[in-house]
């Protein structure tokens, strides 16, 4: 008899851009399993279809008992060629990266992490959602700087993995009930914005991130968007657990 639980999901991506409201623009294929140590492992397979090139990414995403986060593995395709694949891992006092792409060739890295920080920013919908709960929801409505190091900066992780610190801030805005094609659920509400300019691409700093996330253990992202340029929204739109 297995010891671990399962969680599966689809999320759906749209876009909320003027003459284009509700048009599929992308897809998040998701498992979480939960261990019986409390170490949890997330798989998510992500598909950007828009604005080209597009996006495929692979990711897998594991936390110990405490949220901490341990390793992570990316492979990435943009405009459906191999841009590179890459492993992440929390050494402790450093994080090591070993990836490859064709336009970076073979590279290994070990950058020190000199002090606390929160998660691995891995990009997929669903860990942006889980990586939240890392707030003191106890303190009220507030924000904080969160700390983390990623495989890209791009904001659409449209990059080889190569590891970089981020600098975002995590805002807790409070508690709501809502309804998507999964289901209705109580949730928290969050927001991730970039005053620091931890995601700078061509268009700047990353736009404000609102996300409504199942006010349970399992952190599961329900619904949210994304304003500024971008201008997306994201709704679960299948859930087994």
């Amino acid at each position: 008899m297995q010891q671990h639980r399962t969680i599966t999901g689809r999320i759906l991506y749209t876009s909320r851009k003027p003459g284009r409201e509700g048009e599929e623009r992308g897809r998040e294929f998701f498992t979480w399993t939960h261990h019986s140590d409390g170490k949890r492992t997330l798989r998510a397979r992500c598909e950007i279809d828009e604005p080209a090139p597009t996006v495929h990414r692979d990711v897998v995403y594991s936390v110990d008992e405490n949220d901490v986060p341990m390793d992570l593995f990316v492979r990435l395709t943009v405009g459906d060629r191999f841009m590179g694949s890459g492993w992440i891992r929390n050494a402790g006092d450093v994080i090591e990266c070993e990836s490859y792409g064709p336009s970076i060739g073979r590279v290994s890295q070990r950058m020190p992490v000199g002090g606390a920080f929160d998660a691995f920013g891995t990009h997929p919908i669903v860990a942006d959602a889980y990586n939240a709960k890392r707030i003191d929801r106890s303190l009220g409505v507030h924000s904080r700087k969160f700390r983390c190091f990623l495989p890209s900066p791009d904001h659409r992780g449209a990059t080889p993995p190569f590891v970089a610190e981020s600098m975002m801030q995590l805002g807790y805005l409070g508690e709501e009930t809502v309804t998507v094609a999964a289901g209705t659920f109580d949730c928290f509400k969050y927001e991730w914005t970039d005053p620091h300019g931890g995601m700078v691409n061509a268009n700047g700093s990353h736009p404000p991130y609102q996300m409504w996330v199942t006010a349970d253990e399992d952190s599961l992202f329900v619904q949210g968007g994304v304003g500024g340029y971008m201008q997306t929204w994201y709704e679960l739109v299948e859930l087994v657990r």
